[in-house]
């Protein structure tokens, strides 16, 4: 195609396209409701393969997280009761509803992310596999007995959920890193209060929709937006409040170096994917048009945008 052929691509229209629009939400989800932010502030978001405008979200703050943390607080003391399998009956619902949208959802995805339309959708599939098998998963949260060393005595072990649960998710999977946390959070029992990357809020806000369409309680999940300004003290806030009790990160190591210091203020468990370490190896007797093939595939995949993208590449000598 020569340049003079080229149309332009108008974000607004394409966002038009999304047949449910009630997917497309631009407040915080708190306690079971749709929210501004406290301060009524809020943030654009753009296409970032037309930096195009594509809509605002309500730019939360610290006060706010407060309000999103209180309700996950209440409403663990009645979602910890919940037995397994009521749990994975409403996570099999919120799988269906994903699997049943996924063309919304990979549009809205592509559009604020800009990966391309194919890889949104693979990604659609693949954020809500961890749904599915989460939900199956909380039916086999097994605990253990020990031989007792002491006679007369029985050592059990019982698994429970640790409390409510900060999400911090990146830009790069705007889907499945919320699906991974946050399904694996609720089949335990326990409620999450999400912070979605700034870049890409719609994904994150439109999977809220579809678990309180599942008859996911209020209060178990809450979503706070905020804009890269008040991303430090958003994240302040759920590392540092004490009713959080373990705090989930993917991001850089730079920035979960400092997530786990604050968090350390009060003693909380800590999950942390961090950053990207990743050789890719061809030895002496591979097959080297597919290894060029295949790292070519490695590097650029997702515009290099992930944390296995090869960073050097060691070859065989010979």
């Amino acid at each position: 195609m020569r340049i003079s052929e080229m149309t332009t691509v108008n974000s607004m229209d394409e966002m038009s396209k999304i047949q449910d629009k009630s997917l497309v939400r631009s407040q915080a989800y708190i306690d079971g409701k749709w929210v501004d932010a406290r301060s009524s502030k809020t943030f654009e978001v753009t296409d970032p393969a037309t930096l195009q405008k594509i809509g605002t979200v309500a730019d939360m703050d610290a006060p706010d997280v407060q309000k999103a943390v209180d309700a996950a607080s209440r409403a663990f003391e009645s979602w910890k009761t919940t037995t397994a399998k009521q749990r994975s009956v409403l996570l099999r619902k919120w799988y269906d509803l994903i699997i049943e949208n996924s063309k919304d959802l990979a549009r809205l995805m592509t559009l604020e992310s800009g990966k391309p339309i194919g890889e949104a959708t693979g990604e659609v599939a693949y954020g809500a596999s961890f749904i599915e098998w989460f939900g199956e998963e909380a039916k086999r949260a097994y605990g253990d007995v020990i031989p007792s060393p002491i006679g007369g005595s029985r050592m059990v072990v019982m698994k429970q959920p640790v409390g409510v649960v900060g999400i911090i998710t990146p830009y790069n999977f705007p889907n499945a890193m919320i699906t991974r946390k946050v399904g694996a959070a609720l089949a335990a029992g326990c409620t999450v209060v999400v912070r979605p990357a700034h870049e890409t809020p719609f994904s994150a806000l439109a999977l809220c929709e579809l678990a309180e369409r599942a008859g996911i309680p209020p209060g178990v999940i809450n979503l706070v937006t905020c804009s890269g300004e008040n991303t430090p003290a958003v994240g302040k806030e759920l590392t540092t409040n004490t009713a959080i009790r373990k705090v989930s990160f993917t991001g850089s190591t730079s920035v979960g170096k400092l997530l786990m210091g604050q968090a350390a203020s009060t003693m909380k468990k800590v999950s942390m994917e961090l950053g990207g370490n990743a050789p890719f190896i061809v030895f002496e007797d591979a097959d080297l048009q597919r290894a060029a093939e295949q790292l070519i595939g490695c590097k650029f995949r997702n515009s290099g945008q992930t944390c296995v993208c090869a960073n050097r590449v060691y070859v065989h000598e010979s």
